[in-house]
């Protein structure tokens, strides 16, 4: 341990014994009076003695008849003089660099610790402290991550030869909503692999745009967890604010107490200060913590719902017992550090401040352990169909529904339904019980997400030709979370040219030989989507995948208006980034032209190229899933 280490410990110590009295403080209700009466009292001088009685003189009288009374002198007792003590503040213990990183000079002497006022002790603590770490304990930058390549993740070196542009704008300019699910997980564990930077990027500026964009998407899981990977010391003023955004999205306002002990606030508004006092709070000052809340509520610097929001975290830390009632009259908007002090403390926010959020906290909900079984099955929906949650982790939310007996009506229902396709004896029953989950939901993303939930459930249905005319909606349920083995085997049931065999000629693995042109007419004389659109996905998907001709792809282009040979800028740089083999690359290109809120945003020729471009290098898989996905939601 080295001495500035020591240093701190021995000043901690010393602290703890001179405060011990502020512990047993903490036993008894804190004041609710202003700040000033807060402060200990200091102990009063030592009372004078009495003046003990005068004796009368020798010459006095002592009978009833005496004269007019002598004067008679009496001794005076005075105070001994006490020297005050001297105040010290922590100026001359602490120096600060040009980079604003401050260091303890020297430990401080008992006398000094005592003369410190409770602020000038405070800012002791909580000041931006470099302390030193051993080498072999600290963590290196370069290549920072969650998922290396061993583990499924993308090659360290991938970006190494890459355009450090072109990464920061692939990632930067993506706002997070992608219309593909598929494109979405690509996309997560790319960003959480363990990747070196670009040459000319530093590494911290590439872990600020990865943990910002994981943000955006809603991985807040995710996001968190990649930004541990850095030690602290090591956050810039980017860093430290994507922090600040994790924190209060996962309701975790404590965890980001250690960042602004080591790099102090990076924002001036008031949620800032508002969660420097949380810290404080947590740190034993919960008087002085609900203090300046008040105050910064009661000065207007802080909207009235915040501030009592921060109260409410605040005070669970000590014995304050200072009730703090929530009322949402007038809050008519949500923000991520409302809703994080909201669900940190078990409220649920009404719907008149939750109208028109925004998705963002549905995800959040979603993940929230702390949120109620019926709101998060609310969010989980939304949820599924983007990509934030699995197949397994909705089977895992529904099963604690079933189980609990607190949850009834609609969502008990449901939770039973999806049971039932698990545990009915006959295939027939079982599809049943899964399509009152499909038909349950309000369309378009919800249907979908229901599909991730059954996925499982629809690959224990074995094939039946009883069953052909649902054989679409089981293979689009087992491929919406991967299952292509199990979807494979419908193959002998399907018809040629139907919407099963489009997503199960998509999804098979390995290479196929050249499909058919006459099934691909077929399908698209039987195609009701808007605008032929899902047999402009399927010939997109098909020449990207490299199963059809280039005949055939060029007649179809030429004939369908699909564009798929003309160029463009963002075709030429996937392209270009799958020629070098770069995969990160291509997956955040891939990302950054996936962006919408439904495959109505996407094109065929872009959709032809991210999935020739994932295929080149060696994401088929995810290619395959893509290009069935946009057939099955076109």
């Amino acid at each position: 341990m080295s001495l500035r280490i020591r240093s701190w410990h021995l000043l901690a110590g010393a602290a703890f014994g001179l405060t011990s009295a502020w512990a047993v403080a903490q036993d008894a209700p804190e004041s609710l009076l202003p700040k000033m009466f807060d402060e200990p009292a200091r102990p009063a001088a030592t009372p004078t003695p009495p003046a003990p009685p005068a004796r009368p003189s020798a010459g006095a009288s002592t009978s009833g008849n005496a004269a007019t009374p002598r004067s008679v002198s009496t001794p005076v007792v005075q105070a001994l003089p006490v020297e005050p003590i001297p105040i010290f503040g922590p100026d001359a213990l602490i120096t600060t660099n040009a980079e604003g990183r401050s260091t303890l000079t020297r430990m401080p002497t008992l006398e000094e610790l005592q003369g410190m006022s409770p602020e000038a002790f405070e800012q002791l603590l909580t000041d931006k402290l470099n302390l030193d770490m051993p080498a072999g304990a600290r963590r290196s930058m370069e290549q920072v991550g969650l998922v290396d390549e061993a583990e499924g993740g993308m090659a360290t070196a991938s970006l190494s030869a890459q355009n450090p542009y072109l990464v920061q704008t692939a990632i930067a300019a993506n706002r997070g909503t992608m219309v593909s699910r598929w494109g979405h997980i690509l996309l997560r564990r790319a960003l959480a692999s363990r990747l070196q930077a670009p040459v000319g990027m530093s590494p911290q500026q590439f872990l600020s745009l990865r943990v910002g964009l994981l943000i955006r998407m809603g991985e807040t899981d995710a996001a968190r967890a990649l930004l541990q990977g850095l030690d602290i010391s090591n956050f810039t003023p980017d860093i430290t604010r994507a922090a600040f955004d994790v924190y209060q999205r996962t309701a975790d306002f404590t965890g980001m107490c250690p960042v602004l002990s080591i790099q102090g606030a990076q924002g001036e508004g008031s949620e800032w200060s508002a969660q420097q006092s949380i810290c404080d709070a947590f740190r034993g000052s919960g008087a002085a913590a609900l203090s300046r809340l008040e105050k910064a509520r009661v000065s207007g610097k802080m909207a009235r719902i915040d501030s009592l929001l921060a109260q409410k975290y605040a005070g669970a830390a000590g014995r304050s017992r200072k009730a703090v009632t929530i009322e949402w009259d007038g809050v008519d908007t949500m923000t991520p550090w409302r809703y994080g002090l909201a669900i940190g403390v078990g409220l649920a926010p009404p719907e008149s401040a939750m109208n028109g959020a925004g998705p963002a906290y549905d995800y959040i909900t979603a993940l929230a352990p702390m949120v109620g079984l019926e709101r998060r099955a609310v969010a989980a929906d939304r949820a599924a169909a983007t990509g934030v949650l699995s197949n397994a982790a909705m089977v895992d939310l529904y099963a604690q529904v079933y189980a609990d007996p607190d949850v009834t009506g609609d969502w008990q229902k449901r939770a039973e339904s999806l049971r039932d396709a698990y545990t009915l004896d006959a295939p027939a029953a079982r599809l049943s019980a899964m399509q009152s989950l499909w038909s349950g939901a309000n369309g378009g993303e919800a249907t979908y997400a229901r599909q991730v939930l059954t996925a499982a459930a629809a690959a224990r249905i074995a094939p039946s030709k009883d069953m052909a005319g649902d054989a679409a909606a089981l293979i689009a349920s087992m491929l919406a979370a991967g299952y292509d083995t199990n979807a494979l085997a419908w193959s002998p049931i399907v018809a040629s040219g139907t919407q099963g065999w489009g997503l199960l000629t998509l999804a098979a693995p390995g290479r196929i030989r050249a499909v058919d042109s006459g099934a691909v007419d077929t399908y698209y004389g039987a195609d009701e989507s808007a605008n032929k659109r899902k047999s402009a996905f399927l010939v997109a998907g098909l020449a990207g995948l490299g199963r059809i001709d280039e005949g055939a792809s060029s007649r179809y282009s030429g004939e369908w208006g699909l564009q798929l040979d003309s160029t463009t800028h963002f075709t030429t740089a996937i392209d270009r980034a799958a020629t070098a083999g770069d995969a990160a690359s291509v997956a955040f290109l891939a990302g950054l032209g996936m962006q919408g809120g439904s495959w109505q945003r996407m094109t065929p020729r872009y959709l032809y190229h991210i999935v020739s471009a994932l295929r080149t290098v060696g994401l088929e898989a995810e290619a395959r899933m893509i290009a069935a996905e946009a057939v099955a939601r076109a």
